[in-house]
């Protein structure tokens, strides 16, 4: 299926928090993230549990809500299956497309942990989620 013209206006370049959902041995673990979408994947910089349990079951959902003032405008779920990259340069290049969004485009305003995603050392795994299915409701 895919992500649907209309999901991916939505989503593209919102500056929201998604909530990524994982699941290892019948026990969901939800959490905050920010990310940066590109034709019909997400990408998220992770590490702990999320990226633990992206390695035991690479399958995952999350959900993107935009609201104003408490009142929901539209929200988004996504299904898909995650990869986990290592490699610096991969991670360095997600850094750039993750960050800006919410840290603005100067680099080096960013605080010491989001700029160490471009050393030669990042803290951060990359996690690419491949988007199998999407739907969105606009209130």
């Amino acid at each position: 299926m895919g992500v649907p013209s209309d999901v991916e206006e939505l989503i593209t370049d919102a500056t929201l928090m998604a909530h990524l959902a994982t699941s290892v041995d019948g026990r969901p673990h939800v959490a905050p993230v920010w990310y940066a979408y590109d034709d019909g994947v997400l990408s998220i910089l992770t590490t702990g549990k999320k990226l633990a349990n992206i390695q035991q079951n690479p399958q995952v959902a999350v959900s993107i809500e935009k609201h104003t003032d408490g009142t929901a405008e539209w929200m988004a779920t996504l299904l898909g299956t995650t990869t986990v990259y290592d490699e610096t340069a991969r991670i360095n290049e997600a850094a750039r497309d993750v960050f800006p969004k919410y840290l603005g485009p100067d680099e080096d305003t960013w605080p010491d942990y989001q700029r160490q995603a471009l050393s030669d050392d990042p803290p951060e795994s990359l996690i690419e989620i491949e988007i199998a299915s999407a739907t969105a409701t606009r209130f």
